[in-house]
């Protein structure tokens, strides 16, 4: 296994690996080949470029675009220009993705083919965006990335770091409509390479061939990428979640390790032909973002015949948490719906409402207190002291340990709803229905969904004298907030229930859906 402490920063990863192994395959993106001497060079680049448009320490560099190698090229360019990257959910609407550039502040944004007109219509509204990069080339108006990271000297700028330096800063949607950037640091990727080396888990090899197939504006994209990248494994790049080409490469690129969701799992299982591969390559399929039925999880089992490793943790935390290995999934030992053990590193309490530790089998929130805790949310200190307490991160899962320490979730104290590992809070997609003409009041709850896990409701009061159809209703929020957020279904309602101070309960609106369920999460 490769030695993190040879690491003084997330910079030196592709140093480190292009002194070990040059001429090794580092990334493969539809037959692109990138070595890690190549990926190095590059890195040193982009550096040199950012910092020859002014990025000072601590910049923020934008990046909206399905997956690529070049990412990781401008991923580890900004890491040595002492940059921080800003992933843009590409899911989007219009709106919210000038919120985030105008909320990061982006002097530089790095932008995909698929996403060029969308970029071209929002720069307006991006006042501090002063330099746009198209990193397929093909628009006039901005430079075509491989000729400017090719116009800048291979020099390893080679600037000091610390270790509280940001280096990521990942956006979370928000309880009161607007997103949180999220900022990690060198010593939160540390702690994390720390903990992976202390418990074995997802430990790769240079023998490895490592699918790195998750967004990358989420966690757990970037972090497999840098995990692969890390320890000298060869990362095959998918540029969208296919699951026929998903299974296509573990036939012909000899997929070892992967990374992927439950909702993908399912996806994976529908396939007619998944049972016409040949999976004895596969060692490991590590999931989490959001839970696993116990019939997916049984049916990969038997389908795929290689270890299962489960992940519980949150953007906030590094996406660390716990996790449940291999040995823990088989059904006689009763843990098929546990998230599993604290990883290591993490101290893990289930608190009342009054910060509290409750015993083994009592339902409480989730905290966590580890080095992987995000240092805040950008521009947000008020929301960084409500979720961080004592150094404790409040996560807003409702959980409970079992006598043997294993974590389950149960439940969730904040109203987020995660949809096929997206997560969305009721708040966003409230205020984006509210305004229409015919909408008295609003409520928006999750309710179980066998594809996606849960699904987005809208349950609406009309206006009197007015009538809306639930086509309208979405339609309306479409042109407001991203798809994914859209509500799948619109029930209508004569009047909210609501406590005395005017609180929407929704616990009472998601009961009927919920009833006979051992747990209120899907």
């Amino acid at each position: 296994m490769f030695d993190f402490s040879r690491l003084d920063s997330v910079a030196d990863i592709s140093r480190l690996q292009a002194k070990d192994q040059p001429d090794a395959v580092a990334l493969d993106f539809n037959d692109r080949i990138t070595t890690y001497r190549e990926l190095d060079e590059r890195a040193s680049q982009v550096a040199q470029g950012l910092i020859k448009l002014g990025q000072k320490a601590g910049a923020r560099v934008g990046f909206i675009g399905k997956n690529t190698d070049r990412y990781f090229e401008v991923l580890m360019g900004a890491f040595k220009a002492r940059n921080v990257i800003v992933g843009v959910n590409w899911r989007l609407a219009a709106p919210e993705i000038a919120y985030v550039l105008n909320d990061a502040g982006c002097e530089v944004l790095f932008v995909g083919k698929d996403y060029y007109d969308i970029i071209g219509k929002v720069a307006a509204s991006c006042p501090q965006l002063k330099t746009i990069i198209a990193m397929d080339g093909g628009y006039p108006a901005w430079a075509s990335y491989e000729t400017w990271r090719d116009g800048q000297p291979k020099t390893d700028p080679m600037l000091p770091v610390a270790p509280d330096d940001d280096v990521i800063q990942l956006y979370t949607s928000g309880t009161t409509g607007h997103p949180k950037g999220v900022q990690l640091t060198n010593a939160n990727y540390l702690a994390i390479f720390d903990a992976l080396a202390t418990s074995g888990l997802i430990r790769y090899t240079p023998d490895d061939t490592v699918l790195i197939a998750m967004p990358f504006f989420h966690v757990a994209g970037v972090n497999i990428g840098l995990l692969s990248l890390s320890q000298g494994a060869r990362g095959i790049v998918l540029g969208d979640v296919d699951p026929k080409e998903i299974l296509r490469l573990v036939r012909d690129k000899g997929i070892t390790q992967m990374f992927i969701v439950p909702a993908v799992i399912l996806f994976l299982l529908q396939q007619s032909n998944v049972n016409e591969f040949d999976y004895s390559k596969l060692k490991n399929i590590t999931y989490g973002a959001s839970p696993i039925s116990d019939d997916v999880l049984l049916r990969a089992k038997q389908t795929f015949a290689c270890e299962f490793t489960q992940v519980y943790g949150l953007t906030e935390t590094t996406g660390a948490g716990t996790f449940l290995p291999p040995e823990d999934h088989d059904p006689a030992r009763g843990r098929l719906r546990s998230c599993g053990k604290p990883t290591p590193g993490h101290e893990i309490r289930i608190v009342d409402g009054n910060g509290q530790s409750l015993p083994a089998g009592e339902v409480g929130e989730i905290v966590i207190r580890a080095r992987s805790v995000m240092k805040g949310y950008w521009n947000k200190p008020d929301a960084t002291e409500k979720a961080i307490v004592s150094d404790w991160f409040h996560t807003g899962d409702a959980g409970f340990f079992d006598p043997d320490g294993y974590l389950y979730i149960h439940d969730r104290v904040k109203d987020m709803i995660v949809s096929g590992g997206e997560n969305i809070y009721p708040a966003e997609v409230e205020n984006a229905i509210f305004g229409h003409p015919a909408v008295a009041d609003v409520a928006v709850i999750g309710v179980p969904d066998p594809k996606w896990g849960e699904a987005v409701k809208a349950i609406v009061v009309q206006e009197p004298g007015n009538t809306v159809t639930p086509e309208e209703i979405v339609a309306y929020a479409r042109e407001r907030i991203a798809g994914y957020k859209l509500p799948k279904s619109v029930d209508f309602i004569e009047a909210l229930p609501r406590n005395p101070s005017g609180k929407i309960l929704r616990r009472e609106l998601r009961q009927p859906y919920w009833e006979g369920r051992t747990r209120q999460v899907n």
